[in-house]
């Protein structure tokens, strides 16, 4: 019989940069319960301390890399992985397992030398009760993000980390030594411009996609930006005018006050410069 599960199943996906992190994990709730270590009686909690956890409830969590990554520090080869946890009373041992065949924590079946990764983190405590056993992804950017695991008032951390960059060079290469086109040229700008790298490059990409693809209002908005990058402030200024000019055509009204609040902030530094 197809029944309410106690501690439904959940799927979280989360891009970062050009990798994807897939999480799969059932989510019990605490009910009032002990979480972990041991009860006021002396009786264990849901989760004991030194004992192996599946991270969550029913089949064990699996989490899946589409690219390399380094988790803490630690290199980690692309794959699913089974997430278990040894909670202390002061640390936390994290396992990320090659053996995805046993059901749950795995208990006498688990393997240490099995492990891929094994790594010590440090709980804290947090304001807020999470009733839910929730995983969940912030910090996020081009090249990383925090995995947090929170229930009852205790979190995980778990910093993970992307080479973003080196993804992003080989591809870089291949689109500029295949008949790149003025997008391919705006794009390779823009992602300079924003990991502030290459800033040199980045200029003469987006004015080559301008020399090609014509005036666009996001063509001069990130040409601007990377002018005042070089602090070539008055340059920048008379770019932004341009895309807010365009801008203003196509009705994105967003972009004009972007632009109008790049170029007041600009008019200052230039006043400060000279």
């Amino acid at each position: 019989m197809n029944h309410p599960k106690a501690s439904p199943f959940a799927r979280i996906e989360q891009e970062v940069g050009l990798s994807k992190i897939t999480v799969e994990y059932s989510r019990p709730s605490a009910k009032g319960r002990t979480l972990f270590g041991n009860q006021l009686n002396g009786a264990p909690g849901l989760v004991p301390y030194g004992r192996i956890w599946r991270v969550g409830a029913n089949e064990s969590t699996k989490i899946t890399f589409s690219t390399n990554v380094i988790i803490d520090d630690n290199s980690l080869d692309k794959g699913t992985y089974a997430l278990y946890a040894f909670p202390y009373e002061n640390k936390w041992e994290i396992v990320f397992h090659k053996n995805l065949t046993h059901w749950g924590d795995g208990r006498k079946n688990y393997d240490p030398n099995e492990d891929a990764l094994r790594l010590t983190l440090l709980p804290t405590e947090v304001k807020d009760f999470q009733e839910s056993f929730l995983i969940s992804f912030d910090d996020i950017d081009h090249n990383g993000t925090l995995m947090n695991w929170n229930w009852g008032t205790t979190q995980i951390s778990i910093p993970i980390h992307f080479d973003t960059k080196a993804i992003m060079k080989v591809q870089i290469a291949d689109k500029l030594s295949n008949a790149p086109s003025a997008q391919t040229y705006y794009e390779i700008a823009r992602y300079y411009q924003e990991q502030n790298i290459h800033t040199n490059e980045a200029k003469g990409y987006v004015e080559r996609a301008i020399e090609l693809g014509g005036d666009t209002y996001y063509f001069h908005r990130v040409r601007s930006l990377i002018l005042a990058d070089l602090k070539m402030f008055d340059e920048a200024i008379t770019a932004a005018k341009i895309s807010m000019k365009l801008a203003e055509k196509e009705g994105k009204d967003e972009f004009v006050r972007l632009n109008q609040d790049n170029i007041a902030h600009w008019k200052a530094l230039s006043i400060i410069k000279k």
